[in-house]
């Protein structure tokens, strides 16, 4: 057996956020991303995996139009503040903005050049706006209600816009006349999808009134009403070339040539089923046999049908959106010669709502199921992150899950929910198996047996406790079983929130709201011991797989460990919340814990502390899963997100070995290059491996040779925005050290005189950066401003004493020997006094310095040694 080693960290690698809470949305011509609605903002999503590339922050209100241009460079959005958005999608920034609706704006659309942009409103109007310049280019007004669909005409020639409304009208409005050209009138109700044929003769129009106007572009009349039956929420035009197109080509008998004035289309509505459809004859080609959309039966008034489809590009299929916020994608599969199917192959949520629980399934656990506020529990893929399959049949919220893997290999779900039933379903038939009937209350927890696999135990908010078994059970019957109750106790005075199976079979422990959790032998649900302890209600229990304890999480912020007799042995503190989920890990040396409060932690049961604290939810973690084999982890709570984490033990050592040693490697390198003098190599090392006192070291040496400012500038001009950024926060740090701040303002001087405001102002995180270096920088110059000044009063002590003359007088003594020798007349003076009084002159810096004063007099002496010559005297006296 290998070592034992502790776990020290985990990460996550894969989420499941929500990105689309309904509304408008719109597909990239290459299909590669989806720009859709969430509440006020706007999600770029991967088609691939529904991951969220970027995040459009709104203005606070809910979007109501979404527009791509053609070169899908720029998104359009408006929302209910009737703000019109266009936004560059490579920076993410909105780049022009401007108001002309008096109402909401309801739908947009982008020209096939990507210059014209037309919008129709709640205020009954069509406008069209020049992209580039901001301003209204056409001013239409004639509908009667709310405009609800817009469409350009697909040749960039023929400046021609289709608009729909809910007064049951289609309008034609030409650009260049700028005018109305034709009203058509032929719907009994709302206008909502417009689809034009591919030889661009014929207008297709879907309503609620259930019908299809084929209309005639020449004369603008109606060709052909095709009745659908079911209200309509959009259509589509089948082209030429695809599958569908073929396939249906191949199912058509060879009667001659084919009509032109025949069209192919699809439709999409209440039903939630897709139909497709042949103008010539008004004859319904292909309907699916059964929805994908999951219907409960408390939604009978208010079906969750079909909002929107579109063709992907490139013949990658169908898109249909539903309204309970789910993109299903289709694919074409050909069931037969005589007859062509669409294939669900990708399934994504766009909202989950509150995740309730979670289990993987299976022995490579590659799936997960999840339950939420739904009556339906949802499967998920966990390497496309898509959904699977739906399980649908209950009437209630589901509110808990287990899964077992039988003896044949078989994997089972078990599922409880506020219906008061719990259900049995197969996962590789999708099917439900089994029901059981019995409880009077919400079934809130359910655990499946761990080692004889054949019965599984529930308990409900009526107090009691159930066993159930497996007997029966056959995959092949197409209606479900009745599952039997073996065992029954009313173990709690309070809803029971958690139960937990030993690993032998041998017991069942239930955790409850009144505070206990009890244990119970098996298969005769007999007491064995209660546990008491917890101040408020134990939301989850779990057995140790190896050591015969019982682990169990409250609201009161704290996890215990019992013994089986009911004897406390640790408690474990941390939370500041309540402790909603606990479940062991690492052979049961360790367990992981979620709370209220958002944070998953890992604790290591020996030393009972928490080595490591992760918060990556935004609110309560309800659900928390954990793979058998690969102890891979699932979290989801009240925020709606899904995370995935993995151990990162074994990668995060390794990489920290990575890092010591190519540390090593630069810091090698950087002393090699300081012994070669090249500065701006080392100065670029340091950055790299963020040592700030080893470049200050370095910047200091620079400072101290000559030519400094050259040396600076040559070591950083090279550098980058973030190693920039970086050394701005190291001129902070060292700024606020008088013995450093030389350098530190030595270094700013030179960087403020390398870059333009421009380039300093781009630098991430300047304003604060700035605001920490100028207090200090005040502080420092108001310092050398007083020692200045003090220097002052030393001057002035020194003249008063007499050891130095004033600059004036040493200056004017100077310049006046100086003069007299240049002009020639001391040649009557002896040659010692000249040399004297130049000497004296000379010397004066050096009285400066001298410990030792000399007195008045002796200076006076000093000048009585030289006395003037006679013919001096007489130059001097007076005519």
């Amino acid at each position: 057996m290998a070592a034992l080693s502790y776990k020290k960290s985990y990460r996550p690698n894969q989420s499941l956020q929500q990105f689309y809470t309904g509304g408008p949305f719109v597909v990239s011509s290459d299909a590669t991303f989806l720009a859709c609605t969430c509440d006020d903002s706007i999600k770029i999503v991967d088609f691939s995996n529904a991951s969220i590339k970027f995040t459009i922050e709104g203005d606070s209100e809910p979007i109501t139009a979404l527009a791509l241009s053609s070169d899908d460079k720029f998104l359009f959005s408006s929302s209910h503040s009737r703000q019109i958005r266009v936004w560059d999608l490579a920076t993410l920034k909105c780049i022009r903005s401007w108001k002309g609706h008096d109402g909401p704006v309801m739908a947009m659309a982008c020209d096939a050049s990507g210059g014209l942009l037309a919008t129709a409103g709640a205020d009954r109007k069509v406008l069209v706006w020049d992209v580039d310049g901001g301003f209204c280019t056409h001013y239409f007004k004639g509908h009667k209600g709310i405009v609800t669909c817009i469409m350009f005409h697909p040749d960039p020639s023929r400046l021609i816009l289709f608009s729909g409304s809910d007064d049951a009208t289609v309008r034609v409005w030409d650009l260049n006349n700028k005018k109305c050209v034709a009203t058509m009138e032929k719907h009994f109700s709302a206008v909502v999808s417009l689809a034009m044929s591919e030889d661009r003769s014929f207008l297709l129009s879907a309503g609620r009134d259930k019908v299809v106007n084929m209309w005639d572009l020449k004369s603008y009349e109606c060709k052909t009403t095709i009745p659908t039956y079911e209200v309509l929420e959009a259509i589509c035009v089948i082209s030429s070339g695809t599958a569908i197109y073929k396939s249906l080509l191949s199912q058509k008998p060879k009667k001659g040539k084919r009509n032109t004035k025949e069209v192919y289309f699809m439709t999409a509505g209440e039903r939630g089923i897709v139909r497709i459809w042949n103008s010539e004859g008004a004859v319904c080609l292909y309907e699916q046999k059964a929805s994908d959309i999951a219907f409960s039966s408390e939604e009978n008034d208010l079906k969750r049908g079909f909002t929107a489809t579109h063709f992907l590009p490139s013949d990658q299929g169908l898109l249909c959106v539903t309204a309970d916020q789910q993109f299903l994608f289709y694919s074409v599969s050909n069931q037969s010669k005589e007859d062509v199917g669409l294939h669900l192959c990708k399934r994504f949520i766009g909202y989950n709502e509150e995740i309730v629980d979670m289990k993987f399934l299976g022995d490579d656990e590659k799936f997960l199921a999840v339950a939420t506020n739904l009556e339906q529990v949802r499967v998920y893929d966990l390497d496309s992150m898509s959904c699977s399959y739906v399980l649908a049949g209950h009437t209630g919220i589901v509110l808990c899950i287990d899964t077992c893997i039988t003896r044949a290999g078989s994997t089972l779900i078990v599922t409880g929910s506020k219906d008061n039933s719990v259900r049995l379903w197969e996962s590789e038939t999708r099917r439900c198996v089994g029901v059981g009937i019995g409880h009077m209350g919400a079934v809130g927890a359910v655990a499946c047996s761990k080692k004889q696999r054949n019965f599984f135990v529930s308990g409900s908010s009526d107090r009691t406790i159930k066993v159930w078994s497996f007997e029966g059970i056959n995959s092949d019957s197409e209606e479900p079983i009745s599952l039997k109750a073996k065992a029954v106790v009313a173990a709690h005075d309070k809803d029971i929130n958690s139960l937990a199976i030993a690993p032998s079979d041998s017991y069942v422990c239930s955790g409850s709201q009144d505070r206990t959790a009890c244990i119970w032998k098996l298969p005769d649900l007999v007491c064995v011991a209660k546990l008491k302890g917890h101040k408020r209600g134990i939301w989850s229990v779990e057995f140790s797989p190896v050591d015969k304890c019982v682990l169990t999480a409250s609201g009161d912020k704290t996890i215990k460990m019992w013994t089986l007799d009911g004897s406390c042995l640790k408690t474990f503190e941390g939370h500041t919340s309540s402790v909603l989920r606990a479940s062991f890990v690492t052979r049961g040396t360790q367990f992981v814990s979620t709370g209220a409060d958002g944070l998953l932690k890992l604790w290591t049961v020996t030393s009972s502390e928490c080595i490591a604290t992760y918060d990556e939810h935004e609110d309560k973690i309800w659900a928390l899963a954990i793979g058998k084999k690969t102890e891979m982890l699932a979290t989801g709570g009240g925020d709606a997100v899904i995370k995935i984490w993995n151990d990162s033990t074994a990668t995060d050592k390794e990489e920290a070995f990575r890092k010591e040693a190519k540390g090593v490697l630069r810091g090698q390198e950087l002393e090699n290059a300081v012994s070669d003098a090249d500065y701006a190599k080392a100065i670029q090392i340091a950055f790299e491996l963020r040592k700030p006192h080893r470049l200050y070291e370095l910047l200091s040496e620079l400072c101290r040779k000559k030519d400094a400012v050259d040396h600076l500038k040559k070591a950083l001009l090279p550098l980058g925005k973030e190693e920039i950024r970086q050394l701005f926060e190291y001129i902070r740090e060292w700024n606020t050290k008088p013995k450093l701040c030389h350098i530190a303002q030595l270094v700013l001087l030179q960087v403020f005189s390398l870059l333009s405001p421009t380039e300093i102002a781009e630098v991430k995180g300047i304003g604060e950066l700035l605001e920490g270096i100028i207090p200090y920088s005040q502080r420092h110059f108001s310092r050398i401003d007083r020692l200045e000044r003090s220097t002052f009063l030393l001057d002035y002590t020194l003249i008063g004493m007499s050891v130095m003359e004033p600059e004036e007088d040493r200056s004017k003594t100077f310049n006046s020997s100086r003069k007299n020798v240049e002009r020639g007349d001391s040649s009557n003076e002896p040659a010692e006094v000249v040399k004297e009084s130049v000497s004296d002159t000379e010397e004066t810096p050096k009285i400066l310095g001298s410990k030792k004063r000399k007195s008045k007099k002796s200076s006076e002496v000093c000048y009585k040694k030289v006395k003037p010559s006679a013919a001096a005297t007489a130059i001097s006296m007076p005519a």
